[in-house]
């Protein structure tokens, strides 16, 4: 189905848009635009709204907020927003009343005109799907980056052409209701993450699968097979695996990433740090495969700087060097963190509890950390983590507890001496205070340069 028949078949519906934040606006006015009877509906009460959702209601928008923001709906079609279970008891009762229950993800990839390559994991996506995204332009493509990252899809795909690619990056709750796959496909790695929303991890698992599961024989999909759940994945398409530890189609030899034993980029040459980078890199390899001269890969891989909030440098200050990595909202990407520096560093970390065990950071903080500044719902969870490591010596590292995010930047810089590395990387999501980690490194990067 083409996009204008897609919406010129939902015309006159009356929809239901659950949840008012950044990337379901775009698709309210389209709705709208489309002769749709759109309900808007947030938790968020009116008097805390800002001004462009007050405009959507302007422009027709219906608003459902407060508390009761789901109560007594009335919908012959629901776009779900990402966090929102979709076994919520609302979307339930939606259901049997008749309603269909989408998201904005879904419908771009029904009716997106243009080859699709889409990035999940529970680390290392956002970054990957960036460098795709990175070797694809500067092969001469035109490009559209977006899902989890940066821009809404959905909204564009009248501009798309069919040889344009668009790049995606999918979370599992983007995933969990999907039942289109992407013609290329990759998954970076798995390990616990978001059990506050998902109902275990093989929930968590099963979500990730929907990125390959729906792929024809003529698709690709990209495996870590240096982790144990992607590695034991099978899909319809063709597999390739990357491996930074053993036998692979792309994988490290004495310092050089090959693909099938032909070099391809030596590890040294990528300009952004990490041991972790590598394999990101190798994932994004794969992706592009075919489609990528191996000039152009090494071009990116010696120019590209980085994702912003990933292990991005803001200030050097007084010789100490502070360090923005919130996008690490889990204990692994934390440790891929640490692991990036050869020195022991000051870490800034704790945050919103997302339900995932924090024992795997004690060995990597003794190991790499010299003082931890905690403050969140966490902190008490990597202290324990911590001191209860065998490596652990009272004292080594330094532990403080901090009175909320702000007290802990402020007490860590006062802590740092020239030479220094201060590192905020958080092993914790922002919802604690701050409405996403990209909100949370902008504070971080405002008090940092307030020094």
């Amino acid at each position: 189905m083409t996009f204008t028949e897609y919406f010129t078949s939902i015309k006159n519906k009356r929809i239901a848009v659950l949840g008012l934040g950044v990337s379901n606006r775009p698709l309210v006015r389209l709705l709208l635009e489309f002769g749709c009877h759109v309900t808007g509906c947030d938790r968020t009460p009116r008097e805390k709204l800002d001004a462009e959702v007050l405009e959507l209601e302007k422009s027709g928008c219906r608003l459902s907020l407060g508390d009761g923001y789901l109560d007594d709906l009335d919908a012959e079609l629901v776009f779900r927003t990402p966090g929102m279970h979709p076994g919520n008891p609302a979307l339930e009762k939606l259901r049997r009343s008749g309603a269909k229950v989408t998201s904005e993800m879904e419908v771009f990839f029904e009716v997106c005109p243009c080859h699709t390559i889409a990035v999940t994991g529970s680390d290392g996506k956002t970054t990957t799907t960036t460098l795709i995204s990175e070797m694809l332009k500067a092969g001469g493509y035109t490009v559209w980056l977006g899902g989890n990252i940066g821009t809404p899809l959905l909204p564009l795909c009248r501009q798309m052409k069919p040889q344009d690619y668009a790049v995606v990056e999918l979370s599992s709750f983007q995933l969990m209701d999907m039942e289109r796959s992407p013609e290329r496909a990759v998954v970076t790695n798995l390990a616990p993450n978001h059990l506050d929303v998902h109902k275990d991890m093989d929930e968590y698992v099963e979500a990730k699968k929907n990125i390959f599961k729906f792929q024809t024989p003529a698709d690709l999909l990209v495996l870590n097979a240096d982790n144990a759940i992607t590695d034991a994945f099978t899909g319809n398409g063709v597999t390739r695996k990357f491996s930074r530890q053993g036998r692979a189609e792309v994988m490290v030899e004495n310092g050089i990433i090959c693909r099938d034993g032909v070099k391809v980029l030596d590890a040294a040459d990528i300009l952004i740090p990490g041991v972790h980078n590598i394999e990101n890199y190798m994932a994004a390899i794969l992706a592009v495969e075919g489609l990528v001269e191996d000039e152009t890969i090494r071009y990116v891989a010696k120019t590209f700087g980085g994702v912003e909030h990933r292990i991005e440098l803001v200030r050097v200050k007084d010789g100490v060097r502070f360090y923005n990595d919130s996008i690490a909202s889990s204990p692994s990407r934390t440790i891929a963190g640490l692991r990036s520096f050869p020195e022991k560093v000051i870490l800034i970390a704790g945050g919103y509890d997302k339900h995932i065990p924090y024992d795997v950071m004690g060995p990597e903080v003794c190991a790499h950390v010299k003082k931890l500044f905690l403050g969140g719902a966490t902190g008490p969870q990597i202290r324990a983590a911590v001191e209860n490591a065998p490596e652990y010596c009272p004292g080594c590292p330094e532990i403080v507890d901090c009175e909320n995010f702000e007290a802990a930047v402020r007490s860590a810089a006062a802590a740092a001496e020239s030479g220094d590395v201060v590192l905020m990387s958080p092993a914790s999501a922002a919802f604690d205070q701050f409405k996403n980690f990209m909100v949370r490194g902008d504070f971080y990067k405002k008090l940092v340069m307030e020094l």
